[in-house]
């Protein structure tokens, strides 16, 4: 059953990538306790069994340094603060590695269940955590049900291993008394640790069926309505009408620049009314001629009208206006297959200027040629 927000939407939808980093930048992720403990007490029974042997003869020895000293030694001050500091190196070499063990398993674990999270805001102070309706919510929740039956699981599994194997023991527990110091704290401690090892490895399977619900839990809890979730995309995306405007003064800010370049060109070409396209053409800088601004219908006409101010030469041939607006992109070099179509173009403007300028016979209006589809 989905749960229900403040507004009375029912959660219905996964948690989004940002809810879940949100999550996490307030320190909430998936969590299993036992998990952590499981791993803890597994990897510190493996300790006791690997290290028992070096950890107790380090003990040994300090024991024996320390309960072996004449009556001289005890009231000889520099004597004392010698053992101290032999004893207190002695035992910490023996038990540094056990405890770098159990360091690193402590704060590698939580990272196998959502990473690691350091967050201020999870150490605030919160009222709703001392609220005792909130506290009954907590202690009657699914999770709470889950903690009780985790309990009672442990209890029951951990105490009858536990019996199960001391039972089993017994005779090697009760056979230590018999032996010398060092070898009965080396043999219990093998005890300890295999014993401690047997109860801890049960606790895996309570550990399988916790994680899997921890992160079920965790996914509960971050569930979104689709309000939510829209509200999110307009956030991160910005608001339609926004990025509609946006879009609109981008639009508005490049025409306003392609009007700009209009009074550059050498010659508009036009359809003659729907299509313009202006052209520019510097031989000693450019190796073919660049569309420096193209458009359709009002644009066109706003073209065209640049074009007569500032007497820029406007040339009608719709097929080329055509194939220009189709085929060519603004500030790029013309295509290819219309290279010979615009050199045509080219070539009677410039010798339509010089005639003007120089008082010459006017040159005959070509008729540029188009390629079709298949000779492209």
């Amino acid at each position: 059953m989905a749960e229900e927000s403040d507004s009375g939407q029912e959660k219905t939808e996964q948690p989004t990538a940002k809810k879940l980093a949100d999550a996490k930048k307030k320190g909430q992720v998936p969590r299993s306790k036992e998990l952590n403990s499981t791993t803890t007490m597994v990897f510190g029974a493996m300790g006791l069994l690997f290290m028992g042997s070096y950890m107790i003869s380090h003990i040994v020895t300090v024991m024996q340094q320390g309960f072996s000293l004449t009556r001289e030694q005890i009231f000889d001050s520099h004597q004392i603060v010698s053992r101290l500091h032999f004893a207190f190196n002695e035992a910490f070499t023996g038990i540094a590695p056990f405890l770098i063990l159990m360091m690193i398993t402590a704060l590698f674990t939580p990272a196998l269940l959502g990473g690691w999270a350091f967050s201020g805001e999870s150490l605030a102070f919160k009222g709703d955590r001392i609220n005792p309706l909130k506290g009954l919510k907590r202690i009657f929740s699914s999770n709470g049900l889950m903690e009780l039956v985790k309990a009672v699981a442990k209890f029951l599994v951990v105490s009858t291993i536990a019996i199960t194997y001391l039972w089993n023991q017994s005779d090697e527990l009760l056979g230590l008394g018999a032996q010398p110091l060092e070898s009965a704290l080396i043999n219990g401690i093998y005890l300890l640790g295999m014993s401690f090892l047997t109860v801890s490895c049960t606790l895996i399977l309570i550990s399988a069926i916790d994680v899997p619900f921890q992160l079920w839990s965790h996914s509960q809890k971050l569930k979104m309505t689709l309000q939510e979730v829209r509200d999110e995309m307009k956030d991160t995306e910005g608001k339609p009408e926004v990025k509609s405007k946006i879009r609109q003064l981008q639009q508005e800010m490049a025409q306003r620049r392609m009007m700009e370049a209009v009074p550059d060109a050498d010659v508009i070409i036009t359809n003659p009314t729907h299509y313009a396209v202006a052209l520019k053409y510097k031989h000693e800088q450019m190796a073919t001629p660049i569309v420096v601004a193209l458009g359709k219908d009002l644009i066109a006409f706003k073209i065209r009208e640049i074009a007569q101010e500032h007497k820029i030469e406007i040339f009608e041939a719709p097929p080329l206006a055509r194939a220009l607006y189709t085929h060519s992109d603004l500030n790029q070099e013309i295509p290819g297959h219309l290279f010979f179509a615009v050199a045509q173009v080219l070539a009677f403007v410039f010798q339509l200027r010089n005639a003007r300028d120089q008082g010459l016979e006017m040159p005959d209006r070509p008729d540029p040629y188009i390629p079709t589809n298949e000779e492209i």
